[in-house]
């Protein structure tokens, strides 16, 4: 038992010096390729077996021939070992100069392509972290265009629709100046309804830019839907009075909501507004609430005859207007973004769908807690 431990000792400690030697030689490498490193890890690994079996003899515990047997068999398994390391750390740096090579690529030109060539566990991990990175920044890229060609779109729209009733409020301003009209009366009525049209264009800049800044200020309180689509279709009425549209409100639960009445008001008169203007006269523009699973759905369906599939995606964003043939008479393609705007900002969400005959807008709102 006592020659054991001595034995165990000596073989440690000579064990031990090589594993400080070698963990000093890789402190020393840290900064070269990992084929140097594992090839000195196995190199450790052989010269610590080396150097407790040579304590151990130095120590009289082995026989010169039992020395002999034991020094060959260290070195057949140190020429096995590096070679094994060798190989390792060739296949591990290729792979890691695939990825790197990847990488730059993905640097380059914006996406990532993930190698072929196998690696190890740590290194296939960060592949995938890079795929998934790639494709989160070619989702934001797209945002980003996606955003680019709506402000421009905005931009351009905007200055349209300023010019052409600012052209109008000069002419007919220049017109009663030089005296030249038979009814001023006629003419001041038509300037109070080009200020006015200006007025709601730029309240709706106004409301859109506290929407985009996170500052639009909510005040919530309890309601009922019946009560607040009621409100809504009775402010709507004159409107679709005049295009010669009916107003449905038949499926109406009488279900509870926490939302800002005031906000939420326009969210349905701007769906009201578009559903009127966009459905032919002798139309129906119907509205319904109802429960669901995901909370509270407001819909209000037209009878514009349906939107075009590849212009669905794109009926939230600002400034879009659809194709000419659906672009209303007045207004800057604010209102629905408007709508998308404030629905966010309650945690619901706005979605649209072809229906037969037309279209049906949808506005999903949490439903409120049960009181008591």
């Amino acid at each position: 038992m006592h020659n054991n431990l001595l034995i165990a000792l000596f073989a440690f400690l000579g064990a031990a010096t090589a594993g400080l030697l070698g963990a000093l030689v890789l402190r020393a490498l840290r900064r070269r390729s990992l084929i140097v490193s594992v090839s000195v890890v196995a190199a450790v690994a052989v010269l610590a077996m080396l150097a407790g079996t040579l304590a151990v003899a130095w120590a009289m515990f082995l026989s010169e021939h039992d020395l002999k047997v034991v020094t060959t068999v260290v070195a057949m398994a140190a020429v096995v070992s590096m070679a094994t390391a060798l190989l390792l750390g060739r296949w591990v740096v290729a792979s890691g100069r695939a990825l790197t090579a990847a990488t730059r690529s993905f640097g380059e030109a914006g996406s990532f392509a993930a190698p072929a060539a196998p690696a190890v566990a740590e290194l296939a991990a960060l592949t995938r972290e890079l795929e998934l990175t790639s494709a989160r920044l070619a989702e934001s890229r797209d945002r980003e265009r996606a955003l680019e060609t709506s402000r421009r779109e905005l931009v351009a729209w905007i200055s349209h629709d300023l010019r052409t009733p600012l052209a109008g409020l000069r002419a007919m301003s220049e017109a009663l100046e030089d005296g030249m009209v038979d009814d001023p009366d006629r003419y001041l009525r038509r300037i109070r309804t080009e200020v006015e049209r200006l007025n709601a264009m730029v309240g709706d800049l106004f409301e859109l830019s506290r929407i985009h800044a996170g500052t639009l200020a909510l005040t919530p309180s309890r309601m009922s839907v019946y009560d607040l689509i009621g409100d809504a279709l009775a402010g709507a009425d004159p409107l679709a009075r005049e295009h010669g549209v009916r107003l449905v409100g038949d499926g109406i639960e009488q279900v509870p909501v926490e939302v800002d009445g005031k906000e939420m008001s326009r969210v349905l008169g701007n769906l009201l507004i578009n559903a009127i203007r966009r459905t032919p006269a002798d139309g129906t523009v119907a509205v319904a609430a109802r429960r669901s699973e995901q909370g509270v759905v407001l819909s209000v369906t037209d009878g514009c005859g349906g939107i075009p599939e590849d212009d669905l995606p794109r009926v939230f964003d600002t400034g879009w207007r659809g194709t000419d043939a659906r672009t209303p008479p007045a207004g800057a393609g604010l209102g629905l973004a408007i709508v998308r705007g404030i629905v966010e900002a309650h945690q619901g969400r706005t979605t649209v769908r072809n229906v037969t005959g037309g279209c049906r807008f949808e506005v999903t709102l949490p439903a409120a807690e049960p009181v008591g």
